[in-house]
């Protein structure tokens, strides 16, 4: 296992993931039997459930720990069954200190299967055992599924992973340069951090483009123009399609504000402006009339849309700092 705790850029999305997690390494204990971590694919799940049994077996070697992908518990338990050792499968599964399954949704639709990982599952827990499961969803959601697994799943701690916020982008991929001596200065952080917003695979890959395109051409440092234009048909296959939804999430983001306030009927200063750069890029890059951008605001009228798109515009002309929020927002939205 390569993934470890050190390894891994904690944030907002995933800081209390992650210290269930460490607790689990650190102080085993029933009332985090199972840890149930879920989000969708790409976030660290993965990462996290390695942390721990690499922790784990870090602190005590002696500590049985077995992690596996939740379609390989199902093979061997195919194998076993068709080789009439299934003796062998329950011991091997049932005495360990602590059993890790990835993707334990795999599991839907396979009846046998959950009615032997049930059984499992409860040797384990009346053994004092330790079980941490991961999955792209809540243990509701996952069907067709053994009520009986579902209630066990959802009895333990749950831990939701979200996709990484704009800090925890920007702190993944200065830590993935550097482990490839790859200087990456802030505007090309920033470029890639904008453009790949949902999962971590994605941001790895664009670094890697651009540390192959550096190493082929002796380059110590890319620049914003070459990132831009290396990474420019990438970011186009992952282009979302532009929505008031995703344009309020992108603003809220780059100004630090929840994406409540910019529906609510709050005026201070900073939520106002927030709205107004939000419903101006609503007019410039959605199809949605007025009164639509105005029913995404919280139901503000079309005058207000109108106002507010005027006062933007106004402003991008005039005023720096606006041009460039504007200018980074249409490229974090791939315009």
């Amino acid at each position: 296992m390569n993934d470890t705790f050190a390894k891994f850029v904690i944030g907002a999305a995933n800081q209390f993931a992650h210290a269930a997690a460490l607790a689990v390494a650190n102080f085993p204990a029933s009332g985090y039997n199972p840890l149930f971590i879920y989000g969708g694919s790409g976030l660290g799940k993965t990462h996290l459930l390695r942390a721990i049994g690499e922790h784990v077996q870090q602190r005590a070697a002696s500590r049985r720990v077995a992690y596996l992908p939740a379609e390989r518990f199902v093979s061997d338990w195919v194998h076993h069954l068709q080789h009439n050792r299934t003796a062998d499968f329950r011991q091997h599964y049932r005495q360990v200190d602590m059993l890790l399954v990835d993707d334990i949704q795999y599991l839907a639709g396979k009846p046998r299967a959950q009615e032997e990982f049930f059984h499992t599952f409860n040797a384990l827990v009346e053994a004092n055992r330790y079980i941490v499961l991961t999955s792209d969803r809540l243990p509701q959601d996952i069907a067709p599924l053994d009520p009986r697994l579902r209630s066990r799943f959802a009895a333990g701690l749950m831990a939701e992973m979200q996709p990484p916020d704009l800090e925890t982008r920007l702190a993944i991929l200065q830590r993935k340069a550097a482990a490839h001596d790859l200087v990456l200065s802030p505007d090309v952080a920033m470029l890639i951090a904008t453009q790949i917003r949902t999962n971590v695979p994605d941001l790895e890959v664009a670094l890697a483009r651009l540390t192959a395109y550096a190493s082929l051409y002796n380059l110590a440092e890319v620049t914003t123009d070459m990132a831009d234009t290396m990474l420019a048909q990438f970011f186009a296959e992952r282009a979302e399609a532009i929505t008031a939804a995703r344009i309020q999430s992108a603003v809220a983001e780059r100004l630090e504000l929840n994406v409540s306030h910019l529906r609510s009927k709050d005026r201070r200063r900073a939520v106002a402006f927030a709205r107004q750069v939000a419903m101006y890029l609503c007019r410039e890059l959605t199809d949605a009339s007025l009164p639509e951008i105005g029913r995404a605001f919280g139901g503000k009228d079309h005058s207000t849309v109108l106002h507010a798109c005027a006062k933007i515009a106004g402003l991008e002309e005039t005023d720096e700092d606006v041009a460039r929020l504007l200018w980074q927002l249409r490229r974090a939205l791939g315009k």
